[in-house]
Order: structure tokens, then C-alpha cells, then sequence
């Protein structure tokens, strides 16, 4: 894995990056083959005196990420291996299944006991329990953040009048709002 360690109101001192480093490079152990992934870190001090540590690690059919705001850099590091080997865990359960369904080849992690941690979600936590179906109305974004606080969501979908298009706004960790756009 290729690591690309940046910090933002904070010098990377070498400690850091080699921690980020060791921490990270034991996912690789859920790997057949290394793969040939660019581990992108970013680690920010902020002002109220906590750290923001990001990781992005971008494979060929899957984005790990993970971000957590702690008020030590370290544990931040160590919460966020433990998240992305959860869903590196996950993946696999997901995958697998589907394999099986088919009957084709499962998907090639090293072998990794997931009923050992209770903290990996189980086939039956991934089943759909709802579906909804309704009309999208023509709106602009601004509408549409009032909508979706009426309705006490943490997200809404909606047509962009302007561009005719399915857009989604929500509302993001640090209380602002957010808009994805579908191309």
C-alpha cells in the first residue's frame, strides 16, 4: 500500500506517519494479494482543540473510509483501523453471499473467523425491511432542507427545479447541510 499521510494545522512528524502506517498495514492481512491501494490520511488539528483524522483508501470495487474526531490523534487512528476492518469484514460477508447465491467463486479475503466478533453484522442485519415509494416534487435545495426538518429527517430526495434532476440534501456531522447531485 502506497500511503499518502497530509495534515492540515499540524506538522506530520515522522512518529505520526509511521503510526498511521503500522496501524493501517495490518488490514492488508485480509488481503490474498496486497493490493496496490493509495491510503490517503488526513489529520487536522482543530481550534477547540480536538483531532480529525480521515482515511480514504480507494480499492477496485470498493472505497474504504472513515473519519473520527477525537481529542487524541492516536486513538483516532485506532478507532478508525477498527472501523475499516469492520467494514472490510462486512464487505466480505456481503460479497460472499451473493457468490454463494450464484454459485460462483467467493470473494478473496485470507480467512477471517467474522463470528469471533460480535461487533460484524450478520446477513440478517442487511435484509431490507422497507421499501417507500413516493412522487418527487420540483423544488429548489433550500425547500427542500425545510422539508426534510418538518419531517425530522436526517436527509431528503427530491427534483432540482432548476435541473430537472434527482438531488438528495442532508444534513452533515457538523450541522450543516450538505447536496449530492445525480449526473
Amino acid at each position: 500500500m502506497n500511503y499518502n499521510v497530509r495534515g492540515e494545522n499540524i506538522e506530520v512528524t515522522p512518529a505520526i506517519r509511521e503510526y498511521v502506517e503500522k496501524k493501517i498495514s495490518k488490514l492488508e492481512r485480509y488481503f490474498t494479494e496486497a493490493p496496490n491501494a493509495k491510503v490517503n490520511a488526513n489529520l487536522r488539528f482543530n481550534p477547540d482543540k480536538t483531532s480529525k483524522v480521515e482515511v480514504t483508501i480507494p480499492l477496485q470495487n470498493l472505497v474504504l473510509r472513515a473519519e473520527e474526531t477525537t481529542s487524541d490523534m492516536y486513538a483516532a487512528i485506532d478507532l478508525i483501523s477498527d472501523k475499516l476492518e469492520r467494514q472490510i469484514r462486512k464487505h466480505k460477508t456481503k460479497i460472499n453471499r451473493k457468490f454463494r447465491e450464484k454459485g460462483a467463486e467467493p470473494f478473496q479475503l485470507t480467512n477471517t473467523n467474522t463470528n469471533t466478533n460480535p461487533e460484524v453484522q450478520d446477513d440478517d442485519e442487511l435484509e431490507l425491511v422497507r421499501t417507500k415509494r413516493f412522487d418527487l416534487k420540483p423544488m429548489d435545495s433550500e425547500e427542500a432542507i425545510l422539508q426534510m426538518n418538518l419531517l425530522g429527517h436526517n436527509f431528503f430526495v427530491f427534483t432540482n427545479a432548476d435541473t430537472n434532476r434527482t438531488n438528495v440534501v442532508y444534513k452533515r456531522k457538523d450541522g450543516r447541510y450538505g447536496l449530492i447531485e445525480a449526473q
